[in-house]
């Protein structure tokens, strides 16, 4: 099986679990719009390629997965899964699989406003969210919700933008500045915390057959950086009927609150987490669930299988390499 690994940037431990899962002769390709992305020089082979909103950027994609044999692709940056979600009867006609939600699951998960009525609808429990500020100062006179409230765009990723916001005249101008923003209750108090569940959703009966689910010891802009693992068969509940409600294709990270003993989603990244490595790390392989995905075979159900109490602490490191006439760069250290 040859994978395609698109926009990895920094992606450098990931692109290492996954050379040491795949099969012997599987071959790993990767693609970003920069030489000096370190993950590039972690996989077989590196392209550089067009930004993903240049016209051409698509064909580029598809012509590489010609090339190379390429058995599945997926992307590292969420403004890319849609772009391989549109395109997937594409590559479905040359035999590759796209690991990414259907469209509009992909939709949904992109738009964080859009998501919170989705769940609002459907049922589930979701933290309070906000599109404008005149909704947000309703919520407000209600007493639905107290300041401070949390503010971030509802699209994007990375955690780009999003901050507590203290007071009204705080929020009105935020909404002023940046029409695009939402507003969220802010989970915090006694006996609420944080957490994420790595999801692998099944390409073939498209259920969720794994979770790993960690509480947030430290983050960062753009996620966490310690994690520890733990188990609650309510969240595994919770987390089951929340997904059964879109079309996911392969893995997935989601993003919850606990608060006053219930379970809340918050959003979901249709893509590798940043964090997953940590579940790769405690043994949940969600390399080797594709793989055999892949040859037609279906995973068995396999949540919650891991140790609790398992510490994850990300940490720097650096790929070292020499300038070339050449597109890449030569590796000297890795």
């Amino acid at each position: 099986m040859n994978y395609l690994m698109c926009s990895v940037g920094r992606r450098g431990e990931l692109m290492k679990n996954f050379k040491s899962s795949i099969e012997e002769g599987a071959r790993i390709i990767a693609t970003d719009n920069s030489p000096y992305a370190p993950a590039l020089y972690f996989a077989d082979k590196q392209y550089l390629v067009p930004r993903i909103d240049a016209p051409e950027y698509i064909n580029v994609i598809l012509d590489i997965c010609k090339k190379e044999d390429i058995n599945a692709v997926t992307t590292f940056i969420d403004p890319e899964i849609m772009i391989l979600s549109e395109n997937r009867e594409r590559f479905a006609e040359i035999g590759v699989e796209v690991l990414a939600p259907y469209t509009e699951t992909a939709k949904l998960c992109f738009n964080k406003y859009e998501m919170y009525k989705y769940l609002k609808a459907q049922g589930i429990r979701a933290v309070m969210t906000w599109g404008t500020y005149e909704e947000v100062k309703l919520a407000l006179d209600a007493g639905e919700v107290s300041l401070p409230v949390f503010v971030k765009p509802r699209t994007g990723s990375g955690s780009v933008g999003a901050r507590k916001v203290q007071t009204i005249a705080e929020l009105k101008d935020a909404f002023k500045q940046d029409s695009g923003l939402i507003a969220q209750e802010l989970m915090t108090g006694e006996g609420c915390f944080d957490l994420d569940a790595d999801v692998y959703v099944d390409t073939i009966s498209h259920k969720p057959i794994a979770i790993f689910s960690k509480r947030k010891i430290s983050t960062t802009i753009g996620g966490a950086n310690k994690t520890i693992s733990f188990k609650d068969q309510k969240l595994f509940d919770f987390a089951q009927e929340a997904l059964s409600k879109f079309k996911f294709n392969g893995p997935i990270d989601a993003d919850f609150f606990y608060k006053n003993g219930k379970y809340y989603l918050s959003e979901v990244n249709p893509r590798f987490g940043g964090a997953y490595l940590h579940a790769y790390g405690a043994g949940v392989d969600f390399i080797k669930m594709i793989e055999r995905n892949l040859h037609g075979l279906e995973n068995e159900e396999q949540i919650g299988n891991y140790e609790e109490g398992v510490v994850m602490m990300m940490y720097d490191s650096v790929v070292i390499c020499r300038e070339t006439s050449g597109q890449n760069l030569d590796v000297i250290a890795k």
